[in-house]
């Protein structure tokens, strides 16, 4: 095997299933006449090589940085003049990713790093369009006559570190610019911003890309699978993302579903852009200024945080050992990963920094890390200490810091046993963390994630104020990005509690609005678990137990590092009466993430699970343990006086109840039957009530 420095080009049709399940034979033999006359041709001519052709994608490499990018841009623009003379059934466009990286020879073909660059990069490129990652854009300088546009760093699938990556704005040539106007609008392609009347109006890349996209070909309708192939290419999404994009892109020109001024809906063919759109040149503008509105532009969205997990230091005096301290490393890395929200440096980029000396912040700097996590194992005897602590990189001040003390023999389930319970404690801290940095954010520059962390920060307030406040901010949330799949679970989760907790009616549609939003988070991203463990809450709430816990125990499946899954999971099974594999979850829940900002709910579901054993003692001392949690809500203290009720404790009783009565006044017997909507089991409710009873509530 030998490696080697070259230039990578990947390729692939757009929407390529559905042409070939609409029409297979001539899909196919457009394909083969648009590789004999345009794709082969162009990259013979610019000295590339094809190492493989893989149904609809080709992969080629070239000696030269130029050369590949001249390749590319040749054929997109043979494509795009071929496509405008043919009918709208018969186009092929193609996603192109450009990459200079090195890359592992054998034989005929190629692997590695550098061939998963290319293949990201294409697939994040629009229809028609070029990906070229920072490598390519750094060697081009002015050797090809287009314009190159910053499009930031991208966290692309199976790639840990972010790829600083650039489009080619086929709509810009190399000298000028074009904006298009249309009414008080301006979509500005260089700076891939939307204007109303001069003043930056807030979407996300998707809706932008849409508004392009549709004002390009305002002179017709478009169908919906062009929609779907120009936004998604062959990504499989619902009907309702697209509807949730329409929408969005409405509301951002001020238009709606019912007036339909901008964008009509034209039933059964697509959409159509209404009004006049004209082209007006860029002026030129300092380079500072143009990098100020960019990022101004820009600033509305945030990229999901990123936390980096340092090599462990052995500090035992056998170096043999440090295979152990790599080993927890690893494990705690592979752990992080499973949560959807956190991007995770891989293990070579963050090992390279074993030992080093310089600062935290240079660190995080150089692997582009918000968070970095350091830590120590030390050996004694049988026993294994490991030390722990997260550190914002940017302001080097530790977040969080634990150590742990284990007497396990077998390292695999020492390392099995730290990973998880590490991965469980970082992501409920990491999550406050970017809650108070939210906080922080000065609130005209805030975007989908930062709305999310304040709508999260607010939920976990657990007041009804708070939850209207975190359902106001997660629709924001929404609405800014409908393909946040997070936002829509936590907003479903707080519709369920806000009946559940507090005052909101349990109507039917509350309920189906919570179902359709954790379904659409499910559909959005069907690899989080926080999106199934919604869906499961969603569920139980809606009395249906058996799918509640099909998708709990997905979610568990999916992150079994995630401690509110197992609470999630324990209250279900105590509402089917499976009580001794309830406390069981609630153990690993509490065990997971003794800090959570869930914990009350764990102490006070399993309170409530030693009530309907006619465990009374143990009830008061789990209920004990959740009241005494900060934003512990009412039902834990009513939990409480259910269970002292049932003990007859007169002493404790009339303090509890007054307690209870001065945190929620008015609650009674009935008001806890109606909260309480979602308990089948007759005799569960009555065994609740009737200590509520004997505690003298009215």
């Amino acid at each position: 095997m030998d490696r080697k420095l070259t230039t990578i080009l990947a390729m692939d049709v757009v929407g390529y299933s559905r042409l070939m399940e609409r029409d297979e034979t001539g899909t196919l033999d457009r394909l083969k006449e648009i590789r004999a006359r345009h794709i082969d041709p162009a990259i013979a001519r610019h000295a590339g090589r094809i190492i493989k052709l893989m149904g609809d994608g080709t992969l080629a490499t070239f000696a030269s940085v130029v050369g590949g990018l001249q390749c590319a841009v040749d054929i997109q623009k043979e494509l795009a003049e071929l496509n405008a003379r043919s009918p709208e059934g018969h186009r092929l466009l193609l996603r192109m990713g450009l990459h200079l990286g090195d890359v592992i020879m054998e034989g005929d073909d190629i692997y590695g790093d550098g061939v998963n660059v290319a293949a990201r990069l294409e697939r994040i490129a629009p229809a028609g369009g070029i990906v070229l990652s920072r490598q390519v854009h750094d060697h081009i300088g002015t050797n090809v006559a287009v314009r190159l546009v910053s499009i930031g760093a991208q966290a692309v699938k199976n790639i840990s570190r972010p790829i600083d990556a650039y489009r080619v704005d086929f709509d810009l040539d190399a000298g000028g610019a074009s904006i298009l106007c249309f009414d008080a609008f301006e979509l500005d392609l260089a700076r891939h911003q939307l204007r109303k009347s001069g003043t930056p109006v807030p979407v996300e890349p998707q809706v932008f890309d849409l508004l392009v996209f549709l004002a390009h070909n305002r002179d017709r309708t478009v169908t919906r699978d062009e929609v779907f192939a120009a936004i998604w290419g062959d990504r499989i999404v619902s009907d309702a993302a697209l509807s949730g994009q329409i929408k969005a892109a409405r509301r951002a020109l001020g238009d709606d579903g019912a007036s339909q001024r901008m964008i009509a809906t034209v039933h059964g063919r697509g959409f159509r852009f209404i009004p006049d759109v004209r082209s007006a040149p860029l002026a030129a503008q300092p380079a500072a200024q143009t990098k100020d509105r960019v990022e101004e532009a820009l600033g509305e969205v945030r990229r999901r945080p990123s936390v980096a997990v340092l090599p462990f230091a052995n500090l035992n005096r056998d170096a043999s050992e440090d295979y152990l301290a790599d080993g927890i490393t690893e494990d705690i890395i592979t752990a992080l990963s499973k949560n959807r929200w956190l991007t995770v440096i891989a293990r070579n980029p963050a090992f390279a920094f074993r030992n080093s000396a310089e600062s935290i912040r240079s660190i995080g700097s150089k692997l582009d890390a918000d968070y970095l996590v350091t830590g120590s194992v030390r050996k004694a005897g049988d026993r294994f200490r490991v030390t722990i602590q997260m550190v914002d990189a940017e302001t080097e001040h530790s977040v969080w810091s634990e150590r742990f003390d284990s007497g396990t023999a077998d390292i695999f389930d020492l390392q099995d046993e730290i990973s998880e319970l590490v991965a469980g404690q970082l992501e409920a801290e990491l999550g406050l963390s970017e809650q108070r940095k939210a906080e922080r954010k000065p609130r005209k520059n805030l975007g989908a994630w930062d709305l999310y962390q304040l709508g999260c920060a607010e939920f976990y307030r657990f007041t009804p104020e708070g939850n209207r406040r975190s359902q106001e901010l997660l629709r924001e949330s929404v609405r800014l990005d409908p393909t946040f799949a997070g936002a829509h679970a936590r907003l479903a989760y707080a519709i369920i509690l806000s009946m559940v907790y507090f005052d909101a009616p349990s109507n039917a549609a509350a309920m189906n609005e919570a179902l359709t939003a954790a379904r659409l988070a499910v559909e959005l991203d069907d690899q989080d678990a926080g999106g199934f463990f919604t869906l499961g809450r969603v569920h139980l709430a809606r009395q249906e137990y058996d799918m509640a816990l099909a998708s709990l125990e997905h979610a568990v499946k999916l992150n079994p590092c995630l401690a509110v899954t197992y609470c999630g999971l324990g209250d279900s099974l105590t509402y089917e009466g499976r009580l001794d594999e309830a406390l069981a979850q609630f153990d690993i829940a509490i065990r997971l993430s003794p800090h959570d900002p869930f914990r009350w709910a764990f102490y006070s579901y399993r309170s409530l699970a030693h009530i309907f054993r006619g465990e009374y003692e143990e009830a008061v001392g789990w209920a004990r343990r959740a009241v005494q949690v900060p934003n512990a809500q009412y039902w834990a203290t009513a939990h409480l006086v259910a269970a002292l009720g049932h003990l007859g404790d007169r002493a404790q009783l009339d303090r509890t109840v007054a307690d209870l009565l001065r945190i929620k006044p008015g609650f009674s017997v009935d008001f806890a039957r109606e909260h309480l909507f979602y308990l089948k089991r007759p005799e569960q409710l009555e065994a609740y009530l009737e200590g509520l009873r004997k505690a003298g509530l009215p």
